[in-house]
């Protein structure tokens, strides 16, 4: 991964990212940024799931997410695609095609129940779904990239205020890793932020590599948040070991140790800023969203495409903790942490929603 140079956020990202700061700040300036207030969140209703019929893990993954999730099945789309890792063009805009007129307006999200594919070209399928397919990127990966009109915004209905049907990939290992990680976010629902429960720990982690912790700039300030549960620690450290209740681990390198001893509680995010956390057929040199998943966290977030180190392209940690602690399910949380999701590989359960309020 190459820096990226002196690129500024635009739009909503220079809102909500005000510090993009050369160097680290220290912890006595470090503050929380003012994100706006969020009323609701999706839920299975706002949800459409699309099946690969040619792919058995596919078929046997989104079926079990329609059932638990309480799915309808016309809200279920089932398709023929190439198993594969990136579709052509004209292989997407069929597809694409597909989706469009099957869901309609009916749904704000999707749940793609497949690894393959997880790109188009060089962006990511997730992208390529949510916000059209841009074939100028491919030309230059590590150029800007389209901004995201939801980044940071206060809709609960992405689809109907911006034409946005966000998605993401039931993606794992296997498919009985794939039904773990969907009952992992099933329990996780409304379970954190309760009075008197026991707080959670979200650490934001500066390792070595200085090109890919440069999210550091935006790590919030650590300390104990009485009023949600939540305890926020900041580490200067390559891995955690033996980390106790962590909701949210956010780290940049290429690969990260010691996941084994790490106890996510259900919901949890995680991700590490490097070059192709979304590559996810085969071996490249670099850890995949694939293993966070594996670890026990519900959601995650890698680049299908060298991304070059511009924090816009990857998840803003203030930004991704606040909007997840309003209540909002991983799928909105993410997405409205990411300025320039294009290359960007969305991947877990879209919603799990452990501060989502018990109604």
């Amino acid at each position: 991964m190459a820096p990226s140079g002196a690129s500024e956020p635009t739009d909503k990202a220079s809102a909500i990212a005000p510090a993009l700061a050369p160097s680290v700040p220290s912890l006595a300036r470090r503050s929380w940024i003012k994100a706006p207030r969020v009323y609701g969140h999706l839920t299975a209703k706002d949800l459409g799931l699309v099946i690969n019929t040619d792919d058995p893990y596919s078929v046997q993954v989104g079926e079990y997410y329609a059932k638990v999730r309480g799915i309808p099945d016309k809200q279920v789309l089932r398709v023929a695609l190439p198993m594969k890792a990136t579709l052509t063009r004209e292989e997407f805009e069929v597809f694409k095609k597909q989706v469009d007129e099957f869901f309609g307006p009916k749904v704000q999200g999707l749940a793609l129940s497949w690894r393959l594919p997880y790109g188009v070209d060089c962006n990511s399928i997730t992208g390529a779904l949510t916000m059209g397919y841009d074939a100028k990127l491919c030309s230059n990966t590590c150029g800007v990239s389209r901004s995201s009109s939801y980044f940071g915004s206060v809709s609960t209905k992405p689809f109907t205020d911006y034409h946005m049907r966000l998605s993401m990939l039931l993606a794992a290992k296997d498919a009985a890793a794939a039904k773990v990680l969907i009952d992992r976010g099933v329990s996780s629902d409304g379970t954190l932020g309760l009075r008197g429960a026991l707080p959670v720990n979200a650490h934001f982690v500066t390792t070595s590599d200085s090109v890919r912790s440069v999210r550091q700039v935006l790590f919030p300030p650590a300390g104990r948040n009485p009023a949600v549960g939540l305890n926020v620690v900041l580490d200067q450290t390559n891995a955690l070991k033996n980390a106790d209740r962590v909701v949210l681990y956010e780290t940049g390198l290429t690969s990260v140790d010691y996941l084994e001893t790490i106890d996510f509680v259900p919901g949890a995010l995680a991700d590490h800023l490097t070059s192709f956390g979304g590559v996810l057929d085969g071996p490249h040199g670099q850890m995949t969203v694939l293993s966070w998943i594996d670890a026990g966290a519900s959601a995650s977030y890698g680049t299908t495409s060298e991304p070059c180190a511009h924090l816009q392209k990857f998840p803003h940690p203030q930004a991704l903790t606040l909007f997840y602690l309003q209540g909002a399910t991983a799928l909105e949380a993410y997405w409205k942490s990411v300025a320039w999701p294009q290359q960007g590989l969305f991947v877990g359960d879209p919603l799990a929603a452990p501060f989502a309020s018990r109604r």
